[in-house]
Parts: C-alpha cells; structure tokens; sequence
C-alpha cells in the first residue's frame, strides 16, 4: 500500500521550526530576552596587546562587566594602543580605577581587569565633548618583569664590559708582575727568618742593658735630688731671713749665721755629689763605649804592672 505524504503540512513545519530556531539565536544572542544597556569607555596602553582580541572581556574585581569592542593604533602617539569598551551601566567605575591587562590560565588568552578604586573617589563620567571617559593604564606584570629583567641584563652587560676593560691585556700583565713580585719578596723573608729572629733577640737584649744601667744609676740620681732638697731648704731659709731683716738686725744676722753654718755645708756636699756623678757617668759612657758587655759582667780587671803576674 502506497504512504500518502502531505507536503504542503511538511514545509509549512520545517518553516515553523526554523523561524523557531532563528528567533531562538536571537533571542540567545540579545541576552536572554533583554539587552542589557552599556557604556562606552576607553584607555590607552603602552605595551604589547598580544592575545587580547575584540569582544575579549572586561572583567571588575574578576566579575564579567563588559567587553573590548576596539582595538587600534593610537593616532596621536604611535607607540601606544587605544582600547573601546563596552561596560554595563551601573558598573561602579571611579576617577581612581585602573585598568591593566591580564592572562587567563595557560591559554594566553589576555582580557582587561577593572580595579575597584577608592570608596571616596567619585565616579568616571563622560565629559561634554562626547569622548568616552579614558580610565587609566596600569603596566601589568608580564611588562613589569620584562622591564626589570631588561635592565638587571643591561647592568649584567655594563658590568662585563668594566670587568673586561680592567682586566684587559696590559692590567693582567701588570697584576701578574705584583703577585711574582709578592711571591719573590715573600720567599726572600722566609729565607731571612733567622736573622729577622736574631735582631730582635739582639732588641731585647739591649732593651735588659739599658735597664740594668737605668737600676745603677739610681743611687747616684737619689743623691742629686738630696742636693736639690738641700738647695730648696737653703732658698726657704734665705727668704725667711730676708722677710725677717725688716723686723731686726739681730735675726738677720743668726739667720746669715745659720745659712753659714748648715745650708753652704750642704750646698758645698752637693756640687762634690754632682761632680763625682759626672765623673762616674763620663767613666761609664766611656765603659759601655769600648766594651759594651761591660754592663753585664762588669769592668775588665787592670793591667798587670811592672814585676806583676796576671791574677787567674
């Protein structure tokens, strides 16, 4: 038995369903039934905009508020890109907001990141000549850590050439020459070990000597300072007997007399102290000038005179 099929109930299905289908996409791609009202905004970037592409979006503290609607060349500053967004109106965006751009995961696919700005700043708006407000660029990071290591290897590559340019062909030559230099010198005082050893025994031996005649010395300078306290003691009493002339003749002349009778005495001991401390001094410069070991074992015994034999 023969299908009877009726074509005209066929199309006008396929058509009722394909309007179905179209008005479906449109209503899909105005947004759910409503489309929801945007605003313009702009900024200008100075970095490359690789992986950034029209519709990419526009996101404020990580939430989806619009979308990139242009892409292009700064005209008034060719080193510089000039973005158009499209933000939904009552996305709260301030004076202080700022932009920069971003990487999604490992895809490298960039988007733009709306900061959020302080909670007094006023809001972004359009001025009257009709521009889109122009939110500001922020560097992002990729471009941050490129500039940074763009100039630790530009220090890297000064430094390189400082070094090389010190130690060129001439410097290396002379710092050679320094450490054989060095090298010899410090072989030449290994090799004078014992002598630099000896002349510093022969130091310390005369720094002893020397204190040893310091140590005979001092009987002699004691006797000196008796004379100069005799001295002192003559000078007070000639100034009491000179206080005491004004007063009487009597006094004055017991006090010459006592002058007479004590101090010259004494005055008259110390000149022959101190002329016997000159002798003894010429007598052991003269010693220690001859036979320096003198003033560790003492003068040498005198020559044996005329029918005299030399004591053992």
């Amino acid at each position: 038995m023969d299908d009877k099929v009726n074509y005209p109930l066929v199309g006008a299905f396929v058509l009722v369903l394909g309007a179905a289908l179209v008005a479906a996409v449109l209503w899909l791609s105005a947004g759910f039934g409503g489309k929801r009202a945007m605003d313009r905004y702009q900024a200008v970037i100075q970095e490359s905009v690789a992986g950034l592409n029209v519709d990419a979006p526009v996101k404020y503290l990580g939430v989806d508020v619009g979308k990139v609607s242009d892409i292009a060349i700064d005209p008034a500053n060719s080193a510089q890109v000039r973005l158009q967004f499209l933000i939904n109106r009552g996305t709260p965006i301030k004076q202080d907001s700022e932009a920069v751009l971003r990487t999604q995961g490992l895809t490298g696919i960039a988007y733009v990141e709306l900061s959020g700005g302080s909670e007094g700043s006023p809001p972004l708006v359009a001025k009257d000549d009709g521009e889109p407000p122009m939110i500001p660029f922020k560097m992002s990071l990729v471009a941050r850590l490129e500039n940074v290591v763009t100039n630790v290897l530009s220090n890297v590559d000064r430094v390189s050439d400082n070094v090389n340019a010190v130690f060129d062909a001439g410097n290396r030559e002379a710092l050679k020459a320094i450490l054989t230099d060095t090298a010899a010198l410090t072989q030449s005082l290994a090799a004078q070990a014992p002598v630099l050893k000896q002349a510093l025994a022969d130091a310390a031996r005369t720094a002893r000597v020397a204190s040893q005649a310091g140590q005979k010395l001092e009987p002699t300078l004691d006797r000196v300072a008796s004379g100069a306290l005799a001295v002192e003691r003559m000078a007070d009493v000639a100034a009491k007997a000179s206080e005491g002339a004004a007063v009487a003749a009597g006094a004055a002349a017991s006090s010459v007399q006592q002058v007479a009778t004590e101090t010259l005495p004494e005055l008259a001991r110390l000149m022959a102290d101190m002329q016997e401390l000159v002798v003894s001094l010429r007598r052991l410069s003269e010693q220690t000038a001859g036979n320096p070991s003198s003033l560790l074992v003492g003068a040498p015994p005198p020559r044996p005179g005329p029918g005299e034999s030399a004591r053992p």
